[in-house]
């Protein structure tokens, strides 16, 4: 998340704000305010079309979950814009690191992701079948599973990966399938620069704010 507040980013001084009576302070207040409103959805809405293109999007509500929220309530201090989403994982992807602890990391088709939720479908219906198995193979430890007729619908998008990895037409009943790899850690690169898109954005929030302003 990022909070923007009006005399760290320059837009105003407070100093400024603090000369005016209390009258003043007040409507200057709500100006800045309805500014931040306005402009905050431009702003949010400028960034929601950059998550768009920086991640492969499968469900709308990832990029709903960006708000822009106006803190406001204190009259004593210039309103606050804060730019951001609740879901937990995206801070890894605005600072890049590693995340540690033991994780299977599906095996999929290059470009092809499963979703938390499904992969953990397909783990347990594997276990549940008496299907799931690790093996050791170039040092790593890689989760297995055999192609039976059971298993056929959670198989699928592993099959394919397999077809795809192999260059084979067709995986055979019984053939081993590569299903996950088990990592340490996993080291993640930054891939959205919330920051940055939103300070780019700063002259939008600047103008809607002025434009509130002359209104006193």
């Amino acid at each position: 998340m990022l909070k923007l507040s009006l005399t760290a980013s320059g837009l105003l001084d407070k100093s400024s704000f603090d000369a005016w009576s209390r009258q003043k302070q007040a409507a200057i207040h709500k100006a800045v305010a309805t500014g931040m409103h306005s402009g905050g959805k431009t702003v949010a809405d400028t960034v929601r079309s950059r998550m768009n293109a920086d991640f492969t999007v499968r469900k709308p509500a990832f990029v709903r979950s960006l708000r822009a929220k106006v803190y406001d309530r204190n009259p004593d201090k210039l309103p606050a814009l804060l730019i951001g989403s609740k879901i937990p994982w995206l801070g890894i992807h605005m600072r890049g690191g590693t995340i540690s602890g033991r994780m299977l990391i599906p095996l999929t088709e290059e470009g092809r992701r499963i979703g938390r939720r499904a992969f953990k479908r397909v783990i347990d219906t594997l276990i549940r079948s008496g299907n799931a198995y690790f093996i050791r193979k170039n040092g790593q430890a890689i989760l297995m599973a055999e192609n039976i007729k059971e298993n056929a619908s959670v198989l699928t998008r592993f099959k394919r990966a397999e077809r795809s990895r192999t260059g084979a037409k067709s995986i055979k009943r019984g053939t081993e399938i590569p299903i996950a790899v088990l990592v340490p850690a996993v080291s993640m690169k930054r891939r959205f620069d919330l920051e940055g898109t939103v300070r780019g954005q700063m002259p939008v929030l600047a103008r809607a704010i002025e434009k509130q302003l002359t209104k006193i």
